[in-house]
């Protein structure tokens, strides 16, 4: 859908493209030590799953979002899906535009209580089994922090970003945002241990921008042009 946004939009007006890299040189996140289910839980045992709770340089890189910041129109809004399945949420982070919907289905057996205290979007679902599921909506952007009052070690972070303009991150850590009509931008880097971090861009009609973000280094501050 955001594909088919950006190529409608581009069929009006000259627009570049924002690409780049972020280099990870270290891990950035704590490992998560998850309590044995024998110690919280009733009934049906659910072991955590296979997927890389923490891991190394791979997994710091699918913790990476960037998108931009500045005077763009608004997406259409979008549902995704974050599932809590072996005792964990799968995604680890999901990205979607403001106004947008998160589903939160139950794939265990067993009870989640899915809950959020960040400051943009705050809420608790209670407790549902296996087969239900949940929706909320983001309507401002900004990072909410989601976890399961049953499960202390479940932990998940939507990224509700401001227009449609975002990009995750390929295994060597690059992105690209197309589309990008002229104009002046922050480009913006969300690592969900290390936080935030920003460039300021100029784009011009029709050329490349390339934008690269050292984490945890301290941010360059530097504004790139696009070549016509």
């Amino acid at each position: 859908m955001f594909l088919a946004f950006l190529l409608l939009l581009a069929g009006s007006c000259a627009a570049s493209v924002i690409d780049g890299t972020v280099v990870i040189k270290r891990k950035l996140t704590r490992s998560r030590v998850t309590t044995s289910a024998n110690t919280y839980q009733r009934g049906t045992a659910v072991p955590v799953g296979p997927a890389d709770l923490n891991g190394g340089l791979g997994a710091e890189y699918r913790r990476v979002v960037v998108y931009l910041e500045g005077a763009l129109p608004q997406a259409e809004p979008t549902t995704a899906v974050l599932e809590q399945k072996n005792r964990q949420f799968l995604p680890e982070a999901v990205v979607i535009p403001v106004g947008s919907s998160v589903s939160f289905p139950n794939l265990d057996p067993i009870f989640h209580n899915v809950f959020s205290l960040s400051k943009s979007k705050a809420f608790d679902l209670g407790n549902y089994p296996q087969g239900q599921t949940r929706l909320v909506t983001f309507s401002r952007p900004g990072v909410v922090f989601v976890n399961c009052h049953l499960h202390p070690n479940m932990a998940a972070a939507i990224v509700v970003t401001p227009n449609a303009w975002f990009a995750r991150l390929d295994g060597a850590g690059k992105f690209q945002i197309p589309q990008v009509p002229a104009g002046s931008y922050t480009v913006v880097a969300w690592h969900k241990a290390a936080g935030f971090f920003h460039q300021k861009v100029a784009v011009g009609v029709d050329g490349r921008v390339a934008v690269d973000f050292f984490i945890p280094l301290e941010d360059t501050g530097k504004v790139a042009v696009a070549q016509h």
